[in-house]
């Protein structure tokens, strides 16, 4: 697994306010990271919820609060 490109997209997904497609994700580099890199990624390798989770948890926790809620909708989204 690419790790550099995990790390890279799991920003993204986190800095995501809306659906995300391979050229959003490019362009949000200004075209450093190819779409077709992105979506190289994606169908490289399975990824599981577990695996995202694992990936993102460090962040999570450590913004976490009683005092509200994180909502992640995957549904539909292949990863």
């Amino acid at each position: 697994m690419d790790k550099a490109m995990l790390d890279f997209y799991s920003n993204v997904i986190l800095s995501s306010f809306s659906q995300l497609t391979a050229t959003g994700a490019s362009a949000l580099t200004d075209g450093v990271m190819s779409h077709d890199r992105v979506t190289r990624f994606l169908n490289s390798a399975p990824l599981s919820s577990r695996d995202l989770w694992y990936r993102v948890k460090p962040l999570v926790r450590s913004i976490q609060s009683a005092e509200g809620v994180l909502i992640v909708d995957v549904k539909g989204h292949k990863y």
